[in-house]
């Protein structure tokens, strides 16, 4: 399982045991992820934000992933989030171009 299986995996997790949730949902429109969160009565975007980070943070420790998260919208029972775990962009392998970033360059 690669590190970004495992972080989704653990983010769902926390999702599932959230106290601020009723349910989630996550769909994937044009091959971007959406998260549908349905929340308990009397709680706010602000603490469905903080939650989201809370269970990125625990998702991604340990790997080396990035999270881009944006609100997109609110629905009468729903917050719908595009989130996204960013895998970095290096070179791993050196292609024979003598390019500047060359794996064989770094220490």
């Amino acid at each position: 399982m690669t590190d970004l299986e495992q972080a989704w995996n653990i983010f769902t997790q926390m999702l599932q045991t959230s106290p601020l949730l009723d349910s989630f949902q996550i769909k994937s429109i044009t091959g971007l992820p959406f998260v549908y969160l349905t929340t308990k009565p009397d709680v706010g975007k602000a603490d469905v934000d903080e939650q989201l980070k809370k269970a990125a943070a625990r998702s991604m420790r340990g790997k080396r992933l990035t999270l881009a998260m944006q609100f997109v919208r609110k629905n009468q029972t729903s917050y719908i989030y595009r989130i996204r775990f960013l895998v970095p962009q290096r070179k791993m392998f050196c292609c024979g171009n003598l390019c500047d970033d060359c794996i064989r360059f770094t220490p």
